[in-house]
């Protein structure tokens, strides 16, 4: 087709470029803007904002009263915000918070359930409030591996298995935004294991958003692909998991090799660690070239690797040093 004047260009430009800043929206499932919140004169929260995508599993963390249970609070309606947005699916949940909030689940801290009732009956008195029909109850059974138990009673459960009876409920609705508050708490190194793969199965397979607020950075460094790091109210760090590995890091690399004494007279800006190991702060493209001196020098290498850093080492950095309790 042809178009015979500016104004015309001009209007699809228009429509382009809205539509590409729609495809970006609808992949934004979570959106915090500039919350605020207090609590008489203490204020918690200050001017926190941070987003989740599709299939994310963002790990919110932080030291004990850092505001990461507050924030939560504010995203799920529980507690008002003082001043800030919070937008879920597109929605805003102080002007519709109806259609925001019904593509969430959430736990916040245990969930909730009849001990006395088996799994399969707590998940269809929550069915029936959402007027969710028993295949959608198979569904999430299936999701979250509990078909040989569903029909037996909770207090025969582990406690993973309750927490995976758990996140069924949150499911029931089928959520975009999966919330979890401490869900690792009490779990045995193979509960803890049965919750990392759900969460990991659920974000790659359902395409569902993730966030989980734990003390666990060992367990959340193994699944979550980004990470949001508060400090006293305050967003310090939003970032992918191994951008702020290697950021942190600072591209150290470490060499084994036959007697580390010998290389001080090779190469320059070395740190000897021991007898047969030194390290390097340099870019990955200089590495042939310092093998390449060792090697002209008769020293014997071993071994070569990037200092990789845990999720835990990064989190210490950042914060000065400041543990999570």
């Amino acid at each position: 087709f042809t178009l015979n004047n500016g104004h015309n260009l001009g209007i699809l430009y228009c429509i382009c470029y809205n539509y590409s800043e729609m495809e970006k929206l609808t992949n934004t499932i979570l959106k915090c803007e500039n919350l605020n919140k207090s609590f008489g004169k203490k204020k918690i929260l200050k001017d926190v904002s941070f987003t989740i995508k599709k299939g994310d599993i963002l790990g919110f963390i932080g030291p004990n009263g850092s505001g990461k249970t507050t924030t939560i609070k504010l995203i799920l309606g529980l507690n008002s915000i003082d001043s800030g947005n919070v937008t879920i699916n597109g929605f805003d949940i102080k002007k519709d918070f109806e259609s925001a909030i019904k593509g969430v689940g959430a736990i916040v801290e245990n969930p909730d359930m009849y001990m006395y009732l088996s799994g399969y009956e707590n998940l269809k008195l929550v069915a029936n409030m959402y007027n969710v029909s028993s295949s959608k109850i198979d569904e999430v059974v299936k999701l979250v591996k509990l078909e040989e138990r569903i029909k037996d009673k909770v207090s025969k459960y582990s406690l993973g298995m309750r927490q995976r009876l758990g996140i069924a409920q949150a499911l029931i609705n089928s959520p975009n935004l999966l919330i979890l508050d401490e869900p690792t708490n009490g779990l045995d190194p193979e509960g803890i294991k049965e919750l990392r793969d759900l969460l990991k199965n659920l974000a790659k397979k359902e395409n569902i958003a993730v966030l989980i607020s734990s003390h666990n950075l060992a367990e959340l460094d193994s699944f979550c692909n980004k990470v949001c790091i508060i400090q006293n109210g305050t967003i310090i760090e939003s970032n992918e998991v191994k951008k702020l590995k290697k950021e942190v890091s600072n591209s150290t690399y470490i060499f084994e090799i036959n007697n580390s004494t010998l290389v001080n007279n090779v190469i320059d800006n070395i740190k000897v660690l021991d007898s047969t190991h030194f390290s390097i702060k340099s870019k990955k493209e200089e590495i042939p070239n310092i093998i390449t001196k060792l090697i002209n020098n008769n020293i014997l290498i071993y071994e070569v690797y990037e200092n990789k850093i845990s999720l835990e080492e990064a989190f210490l950095n950042k914060t000065g040093g400041n543990k999570i309790d």
